[in-house]
Formats: C-alpha cells, sequence, structure tokens
C-alpha cells in the first residue's frame, strides 16, 4: 500500500469516527503522562474514572510529589499493576528535584524518570508537544500487521517500526498516532484482528486466583484497614502462608507496603 493512500484511509477513519477521551482535550504534559502510565497494560473504559479522579485530587505533578505514597495508592486502587502508582509518585519527585518541577520534552530526559519507557516517552513527546517520534504499541502493531505484513508470521517490532518511519504523517504526528490508535482498537473489535502474528506476542495469564490479584487484594485491604496484622492474612484470603509470605515479601521489596511491629501497612513517605 502506498504512504498516501494508507495516511488517507488511517486520517478519513478518524475524521469520522474518532473517540472522545478525556486526555485527547488537553496539551497538558502532567495530565497526558498520568494517561498513558495508566493505559500501560490496562484497557481505556478503565482508565477514564480512574483518570478524571485522579485529575481532580492531584491537578498538578506538584499535588502528586506532595502526597504520601498511601494517598496515591489508594487512589490507584481498581486499575491494577499498582507499582505505576510508585512509578508516578518517585516520579514526581525526581521532576521536582532534578527539572524544576516541569516535565522534560526530551526523549533521553523523560526515559531516564521512573516506569517512562520509550513508547510511553515518544507518546507524550507526540501528544503534548506534537513532536515526530517513531513508536509501536499495542494498537499500532495491530494496524501494521494488518495493512503490511498480512502474509507473515513472527515479524518484530524492528520490521514494523521501519514502516512506521516511512509512514509516519510529518504534518501532524499527534492527529496521526490518534488516528493509529483507535484505527488499530476498530480492527480489534469490528475485525477480531490480534497481534499473534507478532514476535512480541504474549497471552496474558489468567488474572482470575493469581498472584497479582491477591497482591492487589491485600493492597486493597490495607487502603480500607490503614493496617492489618500479618498473621491475620492467610485467613482473610483463606490462602497458604508461604505463599502469603511469598507475596508480602515482594511488595516489602518493592516498597508498596511497610512494616510497623506486626502489622502492615501503606507506607507513609
Amino acid at each position: 500500500m502506498r504512504t498516501a493512500v494508507f495516511q488517507e484511509k488511517i486520517l478519513q477513519y478518524y475524521t469520522q469516527s474518532g473517540r472522545n477521551l478525556p486526555w485527547r482535550t488537553t496539551r497538558d504534559p502532567y495530565a497526558i503522562l498520568v494517561s498513558e502510565i495508566m493505559l500501560q497494560q490496562t484497557q481505556v473504559g478503565r482508565v477514564i474514572p480512574k483518570y478524571n479522579a485522579f485529575l481532580k485530587v492531584f491537578p498538578t505533578l506538584s499535588a502528586v510529589a506532595h502526597a504520601s505514597l498511601a494517598d496515591v495508592l489508594t487512589l490507584w486502587q481498581g486499575l491494577g499493576y499498582n507499582r505505576r502508582a510508585k512509578y508516578l509518585f518517585e516520579l514526581a519527585h525526581v521532576v521536582k528535584n532534578t527539572h524544576d518541577g516541569i516535565i522534560p520534552s526530551s526523549i533521553d530526559q523523560l526515559r531516564a524518570l521512573p516506569g517512562i519507557g520509550y513508547a510511553t516517552a515518544c507518546a507524550i513527546m507526540v501528544y503534548a508537544w506534537n513532536k515526530q517520534c517513531v513508536f509501536v504499541e499495542t494498537n499500532i502493531r495491530t494496524v501494521f500487521l494488518y495493512h503490511f505484513f498480512s502474509n507473515k508470521t513472527d515479524v518484530a517490532d524492528t520490521e514494523i517500526l521501519k514502516v512506521v518511519t516511512q509512514t509516519l504523517y510529518k504534518k501532524n504526528p499527534r492527529i496521526w498516532y490518534l488516528a493509529l490508535m483507535d484505527y488499530g482498537n476498530m480492527l480489534k473489535k469490528e475485525k477480531k484482528i490480534s497481534n499473534m502474528r507478532s514476535k512480541h506476542f504474549v497471552k496474558q495469564s489468567r488474572f482470575e486466583g493469581s498472584d497479582r490479584q491477591l497482591r492487589g487484594k491485600i493492597l486493597t485491604l490495607l487502603v480500607k484497614n490503614k493496617k492489618i496484622r500479618f498473621t491475620h492474612l492467610h485467613t482473610i484470603f483463606h490462602e497458604d502462608k508461604k505463599r502469603i509470605q511469598m507475596i508480602v515479601n515482594i511488595l516489602l521489596k518493592e516498597q508498596l507496603i511497610a512494616v510497623d511491629k506486626d502489622f502492615l501497612q501503606l507506607p507513609h513517605t
């Protein structure tokens, strides 16, 4: 498919069917950064209410920096992958201490922040400042696999990135990536297209009964009760003591929880 034809197809779809999402109405780097971190491994429908609630309580990155980690984790409940909340908390302090409270607009400086990988840094560059940056994420990957690699399997992102570079709509990267995201979302929902032909495809493990679910339950319990005796956890969750101990040790190592004598609690740093 020729670049001009491809671009016209994607942009036309966006003009007719683009989604109205709250983080698309702003160019505030902080608000966009929050949305991008929340959208990592989490569906849009679950993110929207949490995004709105989070910005209401923490309207600026400075507000995050002046809060406690417990406050941030409490508001994050329901999104899962709670390490992202801790990364955002740490990021706020790094930006405050290293960048005078201003989110940097350099790809390298963004990538140096906690929890910010290359794709997330690129997305922030594109959506906040409309800068040209080439990246791949799940919806974008779907678009390019469908249109440019339809007869190929085990496709590496390095191959896709070459085509993403060649077809980049340089006049307005922000609109282009928004269009790609929505078109890819449509392919998944309406045409049931998956990324199984990607070299990087990994089927998400079952959530019900997983360690990830139990981690979330422990944090949710601490949000509601402030403190809980470690010895009570296996009774509350009807789980093996060794499994509880293993998960608690991981949460302690990640500093998502703290110990106060015989009690577990959220950290208040």
